[in-house]
C-alpha cells in the first residue's frame, strides 16, 4: 500500500507500531535509526503545516493571530471518522495557541472535543459563506468539492495534494 506525504501520521498503528520494532531491535543490539528519524519527521509535520499557514497568511499581510482558519477534515485518514492520533488535532491545537479563530468541516466527524477545543462540524457550503481567511485541507475526504475550493476561499493550504490538478495562485502546498 503506498503512502504519501501529508500533515503527519495518524491512526492506531502506523504512528506507534514501528517504535515497538525499534525498541525490540535495541534489546537485541540493533539500531533502527530510520524508524526514529521517520518518527521525528512525521511528528514535526503539524508544526510545518502551521508554518505554511503562516506563510500563506503573510502573503496577504495577515497574521495567524485573529485570522479565521477553516480545517477540511479532522479524521486521521480519508473517508473514515476515526480521529485517533490524527495530525489535524495537532494542527488545530497549534493554530489555537497562536490565536486563530477556528472552524472545521468533516462529514465523518460531527463533533470534536480535544483539549480546550470543543467544536461542531460546519457544512462545506456554510464555511464558504463565512469570512474565512484561510482553508486548510488536512484530510482529503471524497465528499469535498476541491475544484471550487480555490474560488471560494482567499487562501488554501493543501497538505494532501488534493488540488494537484486544480489551478490557483492562492493555493499553498507542503
Amino acid at each position: 500500500m503506498p503512502f504519501y506525504p501529508g500533515p503527519g501520521l495518524g491512526g492506531h498503528c502506523i504512528p506507534i507500531d514501528p517504535f515497538y520494532l525499534s525498541w525490540k531491535a535495541r534489546q537485541n543490539g540493533f539500531e533502527c535509526r530510520f524508524i526514529e528519524l521517520a518518527g521525528h519527521i512525521n511528528g514535526s509535520m503539524p508544526a510545518f503545516v502551521v508554518e505554511r499557514v503562516g506563510e500563506a497568511l503573510n502573503s496577504q499581510k495577515k497574521a495567524i493571530n485573529g485570522s479565521r482558519i477553516h480545517i477540511f477534515g479532522v479524521a486521521y485518514k480519508k473517508d473514515v471518522g476515526d480521529m485517533r492520533e490524527s495530525p489535524a488535532l495537532d494542527v488545530l491545537e497549534l493554530l489555537h495557541r497562536r490565536g486563530a479563530v477556528l472552524s472545521y468541516t468533516d462529514p465523518h466527524v460531527p463533533t470534536l472535543d480535544h483539549g480546550e477545543l470543543s467544536m461542531k462540524s460546519v457544512p462545506e457550503a456554510e464555511a464558504s459563506r463565512d469570512s474565512i481567511d484561510c482553508a486548510v485541507i488536512c484530510t482529503n475526504h471524497s465528499a469535498f468539492d476541491y475544484v471550487e475550493m480555490p474560488n471560494r476561499f482567499p487562501l488554501v493550504v493543501d497538505t494532501r495534494n488534493a488540488l494537484k490538478n486544480v489551478p490557483g495562485d492562492n493555493v499553498f502546498r507542503l
